[in-house]
């Protein structure tokens, strides 16, 4: 009874063994992908962000409507306006009432409001020198009475997304770092229980690679998986809080998506044939008796 238990109990810790380095690279190798994804949309963040500044055009009050909305086509058609919406006056007035609580036009007796064109313009000209420029040339047109944009807003959102862009880097470099140690102590942890048979093909005269090559063809499995699993997660993710997301990160960003499945793979596979190629090689480097201390 005791030789088919023993058997048995080695069988439960070696499938334990593997699934615990199998979830343990799958978990990190998951973070990897999320921060690849996040690096990669960096730049889409930022421009979101920069295209969502309001900018407001002001127009005249003996402006007729024709006259707006054609100054409107004429907008919408250059290259740096990517949005544009008209409000009357009274949508201005029904607006400034909700946002007050109280009907200001019936006590003053007067709508003292002007008609707007809300602008968003395209993130490349959302800069000091573009907006300096454009301002001018929005209040060339005779349509418009004044042209409103929050300046220091604008300022702030091009100063952090400098900032944020080198601490992205930093932080990317240690996080890569730290990844790949984590990985690296799986692998390690998991040679670790096998260094006596390392030492046994040793002694009945196997070459090194040849004793490599076993681990490093499981090892790397573990990291195919490990990558396949992480994927399905981080699609899991993209397509559950897609709607959350929106403007910042798109499904349908086919080639970005591929981009971060491909750097999870290689990830995987690199970092766990690495670790394992110098992982067995110390054991066999070893002699038996520091086997006992290592």
């Amino acid at each position: 009874m005791k030789r088919k238990k023993r058997p048995a109990r080695l069988k439960r810790r070696l499938i334990k063994s593997y699934l615990t380095s199998t979830i343990s690279i799958t978990l990190v190798l998951f973070l990897v992908g999320m921060m690849s994804l996040l690096i990669l949309n960096a730049g889409r963040l930022s421009d979101y962000v920069r295209e969502h500044v309001g900018f407001t055009l002001v127009l005249n009050d003996d402006v007729r409507e024709v006259e707006i909305l054609r100054l409107q086509k004429i907008l919408s058609a250059t290259d740096y306006v990517k949005d544009s919406k008209y409000v009357n006056k009274e949508e201005a007035a029904e607006q400034l009432t909700k946002e007050l609580g109280e009907d200001f036009v019936g006590f003053l007796g007067f709508n003292p409001l002007f008609s707007s064109l809300d602008i968003k313009l395209h993130a490349e000209y959302m800069q000091q020198d573009s907006l300096a420029i454009l301002e001018n040339n929005f209040l060339a047109y005779p349509q418009v009475n004044e042209v409103y944009y929050q300046r220091d807003l604008v300022r702030i959102i091009n100063e952090n997304v400098k900032r944020i862009s080198l601490f992205l880097m930093v932080f990317s470099v240690l996080l890569l770092f730290i990844f790949s140690t984590l990985i690296n102590n799986t692998i390690r942890i998991a040679i670790y229980s096998q260094r006596f048979i390392i030492h046994t093909m040793k002694l009945v005269g196997a070459t090194r690679s040849f004793i490599r090559r076993p681990f490093i063809v499981k090892n790397i499995g573990y990291g195919i998986l490990g990558a396949l699993l992480a994927n399905l997660s981080i699609l899991g993710l993209i397509y559950s809080y897609r709607q959350d997301f929106e403007g910042v990160l798109d499904p349908q960003q086919v080639g970005t998506i591929g981009l971060v499945f491909g750097i999870v793979l290689v990830f995987g596979i690199l970092i766990s044939w690495l670790s394992t190629y110098f992982s067995v090689n110390k054991y066999l480097r070893i002699r038996y008796d520091e086997l006992f201390y290592t």
